[in-house]
């Protein structure tokens, strides 16, 4: 026995039933808030803090991924670092860091961190070694 609903049961009913109406009206996006009105611009993935399943927080009203990070702050240990263009030490390098640079990590998996040299420097990856707590 179906006992959501009164009524027709299947595919010609409701799921839900809102008060006394089976139906859900919809408002419209209030001015302001954000909303898919085009095509993600596509961003150059050495300058930008975007790839296809993460993106920097403050790229949220101009990117579309599934998720944004607030970056965490860290710093290049006192020998410094290179930083990839993929997870890989085989990968092209980017850039070559000093020692106490600022890096912010937006992602950390299997020994690899994902981020951007500054807030506005190269994006890529630094081997977890590589990177400290940063003092103020």
């Amino acid at each position: 026995m179906d006992n959501l609903l009164d009524g027709p049961s299947g595919a010609n009913r409701p799921l839900f039933q809102f008060g006394e109406s089976a139906t859900l009206t919809v408002s419209p996006i209030p001015t302001g808030q954000l909303g898919l009105t085009g095509p993600a611009e596509k961003l150059d993935a050495a300058h930008w803090p975007v790839r296809g399943d993460l993106a920097h927080i403050r790229l949220a009203g101009r990117c579309f991924v599934p998720h944004y990070a607030v970056p965490m702050e860290r710093s290049v240990v006192p020998c410094g670092a290179k930083l990839f263009a993929q997870n890989s030490k085989d990968a092209e390098v980017r850039e070559v860091l000093g020692g106490g640079a600022l890096f912010n990590v937006l992602d950390v998996a299997g020994g690899w961190a994902w981020g951007q040299v500054g807030d506005d420097g190269f994006v890529g990856y630094l081997p977890v070694e590589a990177l400290q707590e940063r003092r103020s």
